[in-house]
């Protein structure tokens, strides 16, 4: 046995891939209770427990030294921080000083043709 292999801990792909598998089957039948507060559990804390098992096991992040999870999570402070930045110019179809006519056309019109489909 190698150095490199006693310093660190092997890790079960098995068990970590059967977790991803049992919260995947749980993410998918959460939405079909029909409660607005599971389906949001269900859509986003497992999709971040999956992310963070991913990221750790897979990614071995949990191996890494310290400062490279201080780059990850800079990193998706700045990403969340030009969401924040830009959500308002992309999201909306009207500002003070602007107007997206075109966004407005296009869900106008897909409103009408989901209405259309309806009748049917």
């Amino acid at each position: 046995m190698s150095h490199s292999e006693a310093a660190h801990p092997h890790t079960n792909y098995v068990k970590i891939w059967g977790i991803l598998v049992v919260l995947l089957i749980v993410s998918i039948l959460g939405p079909e209770l029909g409660h607005p507060v599971i389906t949001l559990v269900t859509a986003f804390g497992i999709a971040f427990v999956k992310a963070y098992l991913v990221a750790m096991k897979f990614m071995h992040l949990d191996r890494e030294p310290k400062f490279v999870m201080y780059f990850v999570a800079t990193t998706l402070a700045f990403m969340a921080l030009l969401f924040a930045g830009v959500a308002p110019d992309v999201m909306l179809h009207d500002g003070k000083n602007w107007d997206h006519s075109a966004a407005k056309q296009v869900v106008e019109t897909g409103q009408a043709l989901q209405g259309e489909g309806q009748g049917h």
